[in-house]
């Protein structure tokens, strides 16, 4: 298979996934204080959303790739 045509298939498979997930969350430990020996911290809740457009455009051009990849060998 081509780099183009794997490049493609990467690009479609991580636009479904975009699509399928509608955001990321994770967690961030913060250093609120640090005095000496004296250390406070805070656990911060942090939601990336990901756009629906970035999905369908990761497919379309995952399609793309791929389609050229394959018309090139022909």
């Amino acid at each position: 298979m081509k780099p183009m045509a794997i490049l493609g298939v990467l690009l479609i498979v991580i636009g479904i996934a975009g699509l399928a997930i509608d955001n990321i969350s994770f967690t961030e430990r913060k250093t609120i204080v640090d005095a000496g020996p004296l250390k406070v911290t805070a656990d911060e809740q942090r939601t990336i959303p990901i756009p629906t457009i970035a999905g369908i455009v990761a497919v379309i051009a995952g399609a793309g790739l791929l389609f050229m990849g394959r018309a090139a060998r022909s």
